[in-house]
């Protein structure tokens, strides 16, 4: 009789150690992006409407990386002594150490020109002033505009987070993540916190990552200096601190080995 007791706790003992196995998975549901746009039929194009990347203002405190170049060899000029610093030792160091930084009331002081009113602009606004000034003093010039600053931080549920360098004109919230390694198996998609400094103080926007409606939101191209913080899910803490899965584990097996023992 007592064989048999023991047989049938064999099976129950196996589910309860599945079950405890299941709890401590991730459901789809929780970590499938956009997956409203799955309920199309395939082979669909779905186009959503979104705001092209807004184009970036600078603001006082940013760095611009400035580069005046001539077409004419004999057309030495002060901005070059700067220059030959930063192609010597291309560097994240060197290039902001020769860049420009914005002063507090949106100056930069450019060589021979003197003070140039800088905030407020786009980069490409800022180009085209400069090269206006620049073309009062010499001829047959190009200059090159380049926000060096470009920084975005990823915090929270992140494979690798941290602080990233941007070399290109603008980011996606995705393409950001994928720098990062992607979200960890326990990040909250549904809630996601952009941090962003503004003229008038510090604005947070939330995001959906398990709906398009990412494609729709004005903070879906990140800008510099964001702060992107990706929350955990409730069940996180439940299953790596409060469920004690190790001594559970270690229970079942003793008992399966004991029953085995006795059969």
């Amino acid at each position: 009789m007592k064989h048999r007791v023991y047989l049938k706790s064999v099976p129950l003992l196996t589910l309860i150690a599945v079950i405890f196995v299941m709890s401590s998975c991730v459901s789809l549901k929780k970590v499938k992006y956009l997956q409203d746009v799955s309920d199309y039929q395939k082979g669909d194009t779905i186009v959503f409407r979104n705001e092209s990347s807004p184009d970036y203002k600078v603001q006082p405190g940013d760095n611009l990386f400035v580069d005046v170049s001539s077409l004419d060899s004999k057309n030495l000029n002060p901005f070059e002594a700067n220059q030959r610093v930063s192609y010597q030792n291309n560097s994240e160091m060197s290039v902001y150490l020769n860049s420009y930084m914005v002063s507090d009331s949106g100056f930069i002081n450019f060589p021979i020109v003197g003070k140039v009113k800088v905030a407020g602009l786009t980069v490409s606004e800022v180009k085209s002033k400069l090269q206006t000034t620049v073309n009062d003093f010499f001829q047959l010039t190009t200059v090159t505009v380049k926000l060096v600053n470009f920084k975005i931080s990823l915090l929270g549920e992140i494979l690798r987070p941290g602080t990233y360098l941007v070399y290109q004109e603008n980011i996606n919230i995705l393409q950001a993540i994928s720098m990062a390694g992607d979200l960890a198996p326990y990040a909250n998609r549904s809630k996601i916190m952009i941090i962003r400094k503004s003229g008038r103080g510090t604005s947070v926007h939330r995001i959906n990552l398990l709906t398009s409606s990412i494609f729709e939101s004005p903070a879906y191209y990140l800008q510099p200096d964001d702060i992107v913080y990706v929350e955990p899910m409730n069940s996180k803490n439940y299953a790596f601190t409060a469920f004690p899965y190790a001594i559970i584990f270690s229970t079942i097996t003793t008992t399966l080995l004991i029953l085995n023992f006795f059969k």
